[in-house]
């Protein structure tokens, strides 16, 4: 940000500014003679300049972090002693520089970052005001406290003033008394006589609830098909002491705008009804309950307490990382369309879940970083305000303040900057008291100097931390937005108010160019390959819910864990996110092999014609159409198919078996395959192949039978006539009443044989309940 060319607030008065050049005239001629001196010192000697880092000074408190006139001010803290011997005769004491208050907002991080004392720099003791440290051995610790008045600071006008916390004793090494170990702190000071003419900066505080993906792409196999949890550590979030049970309790009255992602609200709300947890390694056919169901339910009730009344900023459903999208994803189709979806369902979800009526036109990037390509598919996402960051969209060198943080970036979108120094302030380890509180006391200061940069512009800034503060950082973040949201120079600002905030004409409008985009960042986005897994994926979900009755069982949990693919919390986790996608894509090739032709044997067909069975299952716990059953033939001429497509439709957890009339005028072997086809005339799964033996009676063979036969009836008929002729001549019967016969003989001349039962095509028995994927058994024959 720029900074103020001349000191903030109103000018120091005369007494002041006299008083300051005497005093620098003083320091001037010490620090001279200082230098003469260490010139022509022994090295010995020179080395003990460094004894201002023998002690390590911590302040862990100050209060009040904003005083007033009257105010007695004290700070708590520890030392360590870092030499070689104790440290003996010392006592703690304050002290202010000699030009007062700081000029810019760069020489509080100067400030912040000097190690060791110098006279020039830190200025001397303020007198009648120290504390008595009692000895520290080497390796030794000891804490500390120490008072002073307000008016004995000599913060005459309005600004933040740096304060040297010094540890001055003796040592072996330096018997004589001198500053041993230094810390530097802020103290912001306004003063009545600033009121008069300043206009408040207002602030809007970003307050993140999101968290990484818990919830594996495979579900249960219930009913509902539930999600199963990868792991249980949410459970430990939620409840006392986690982080985002912290996040609730230390923000439920601060005055911050919500910026949650959905997916979170939604696992949550899974778990309020009791949840299941993947065995170890993941597995997910070994799960045990989880045990965070009350924390959920709890987590879940206060959350729309505290939200009541604030804006809340719904991201896209599973925070999709919309940089990696724009950088490596844009040129992979469909891939827009997911971060679409998300933005859909990241508002319903927010809705249903909190109730009001939360914001979803908004894109945070990872660390406000923007690029062209990124505004491109924000945009295309819906979006029409942008969170960017000042680091990354830096203003030029003639804006000698901070200007609002809206700018319009054209195409009506809107790029809110939130304050890089502000936003980054509580990273790093915070668990340390004296990090913690210098962080605290470093953001309001800085908040300070804001305002006194140019007293008579209201500007308005935007703070937008990191996405996962942990506990520390949370309650350090807490504790600066409680304390300046009742500074007199600042006041609390919803989001969409700072969006709405007139753009400052003279600050930066321009979208930093691709190459301006940090590497650092880029080397954690999600790679373009991964984009391409997830086309994949989406295209084998498309071609296997056409045959689903209840579409939305699947399309539902395979959709959100696609968008909890896309996510910024893999950063800095690339196996675990090539890991989740592969889950999803052995997911969906499971579930598309539920429903299969069960496998078959070579089949014997011991006739001119014949039918084929065909079973096909399906292991889905809901019924399947729009499925075609295709018979093809190896070789046509040897064996006819003549009905080769069937449709064929399945209840969940059955089997269904088809039959196809065959006609053969051949014998040998012919390959068969089995193949299921969905309405698009998409092959659906996978094909099943079996031969089918001829083994047809030829027409030869027919025609001894029929001799035989025939032979057999002339032997039969000769007998008869003997028989008949023998009676007569018994009986002495007239030849003439015997007769031959012939003209009612039936003789039983023709060749009868029973056919084939041929069968009837596509005539399936009733639906069988389980079955397991057992193939036809060895020398199954054709139904003949």
């Amino acid at each position: 940000m720029g900074e103020a060319a001349q000191s903030p607030g109103k000018p120091p008065s005369p007494a002041r500014r006299r008083a300051v050049r005497v005093v620098a005239l003083v320091a001037g001629a010490t620090l001279l003679t200082g230098l003469l001196q260490a010139a022509g010192a022994a090295p010995s000697q020179a080395a003990a300049g460094t004894g201002s880092r023998t002690a390590a000074v911590s302040v862990d408190t100050i209060a009040p972090r904003i005083p007033v006139k009257g105010d007695t001010v004290t700070l708590t803290g520890r030392l360590t002693n870092n030499g070689k011997s104790a440290i003996t005769g010392a006592h703690v004491g304050i002290r202010v520089p000699w030009n007062g208050a700081l000029q810019t907002r760069s020489a509080i991080k100067t400030a912040a970052s000097r190690t060791g004392y110098s006279n020039a720099e830190d200025g001397d003791e303020i007198d009648g005001h120290t504390s008595t440290v009692q000895d520290i051995p080497a390796g030794g610790h000891a804490p500390f406290s120490i008072t002073v008045p307000v008016g004995a600071l000599h913060m005459d006008d309005a600004g933040v003033y740096q304060l040297g916390v010094t540890l001055d004793g003796r040592t072996k090494a330096d018997p004589t008394t001198h500053v041993l170990g230094i810390t530097r702190t802020f103290l912001p000071w306004y003063g009545d006589e600033a009121t008069s003419g300043t206009k408040q900066t207002r602030i809007t505080y970003l307050w993140p609830l999101t968290d990484r993906s818990h919830i594996a792409p495979r579900g249960d196999t219930d009913s509902q098909q539930s999600p199963i949890f990868m792991d249980d550590e949410l459970a430990s979030e939620l409840a006392s002491g986690g982080r985002l049970r912290a996040m609730i309790d230390l923000a439920r009255n601060l005055p911050v705008t919500w910026i949650v992602d959905p997916d979170l609200l939604a696992t949550v709300e899974f778990m309020t009804k009791g949840y299941r947890v993947a065995g170890p390694g993941g597995d997910v056919t070994k799960t045990t309950p989880g045990v965070g169901a009350a924390a959920a339910r709890q987590w879940l009730n206060d959350l729309k307490t505290a939200v009541a009344g604030d804006q809340v900023i719904a991201l896209p459903f599973g925070d999709t990382d919309i940089a990696s999208l724009a950088h490596h994803g844009q040129s992979v189709p469909g891939a827009l369309t997911h971060l679409k979806t998300g933005t859909t369902l990241g508002l319903g979800t927010t809705q249903t879940i909190l109730g009001g009526n939360p914001t979803a036109d908004v894109a945070w990037p990872v660390d406000g970083a923007i690029d062209p390509s990124v505004v491109s598919v924000a945009r295309a996402g819906g979006a029409k305000r942008i969170i960017a960051r000042s680091d990354t969209f830096a203003e030029g060198d003639g804006l000698s303040y901070t200007p609002n943080a809206a700018r319009s970036i054209g195409g009506g979108t809107t790029a809110v900057v939130s304050d890089a120094t502000l936003s980054t302030a509580f990273t790093g380890d915070l668990a340390d008291p004296q990090k913690a509180d210098l962080a605290v006391q470093n953001f309001i200061a800085q908040t300070l100097m804001i305002t006194l940069e140019s007293p008579e512009k209201q500007r308005s800034v935007v703070v937008a931390p990191q996405r996962m503060p942990t506990v520390a950082q949370a309650s350090a973040m807490a504790e600066a937005i409680h304390d300046t949201a009742v500074a007199p120079w600042a006041t609390p600002l919803s989001f969409d108010d700072a969006a709405k905030a007139h753009p400052d004409a003279r600050a930066n409008h321009k979208v930093p160019s691709s190459r301006a985009y940090p590497g650092s960042l880029r080397k954690q986005e999600l790679p373009t390959s991964a984009f391409r897994q997830i086309q994949q994926t989406q295209n084998g979900l498309n071609n296997f819910v056409v045959i689903l009755t209840r579409q939305d069982r699947v399309t539902v949990p395979f959709g959100n864990a696609v968008l909890r693919s896309m996510s910024d919390g893999w950063r800095g986790d690339p196996s675990g996110a090539k890991a989740y996608r592969d889950a999803i894509g052995f997911y969906l090739q499971d579930l598309i092999g539920a429903v299969h032709i069960i496998e078959k044997t070579t089949l014997t067909l011991s006739g001119r014609s014949g039918t084929i069975p065909v079973t096909v299952k399906n292991e889905l716990g809901q019924p399947v159409k729009g499925l075609t059953l295709r018979l093809t033939s190896g070789a046509n001429i040897r064996l006819e198919i003549k009905d080769p497509d069937q449709p064929i439709a399945i209840e969940g957890g059955h089997t269904r078996t088809l039959k196809f009339q065959t006609s053969a005028s051949a014998n040998g072997s012919v390959r068969i395959t089995a193949a299921l086809y969905t309405d698009n005339k998409t092959v659906y799964g996978k094909s099943v192949d079996f031969a089918v033996h001829v083994n047809k009676v030829t027409d030869l063979v027919m025609l001894i039978i029929g001799a035989g036969l025939l032979l057999l009836v002339l032997a039969g008929v000769r007998i008869y006539r003997q028989r008949k002729r023998r009676t007569a001549e018994d009986d002495g019967g007239d030849d003439d009443e015997g007769g031959d016969g012939g003209g009612n003989d039936d003789g039983g001349d023709e060749d009868e044989t029973d056919g084939m039962d041929p069968g009837q095509p596509g005539d399936p028995a009733a639906d069988t309940g389980q079955e397991s994927r057992e193939p036809s058994p060895t020398g199954e024959k054709v139904d003949g």
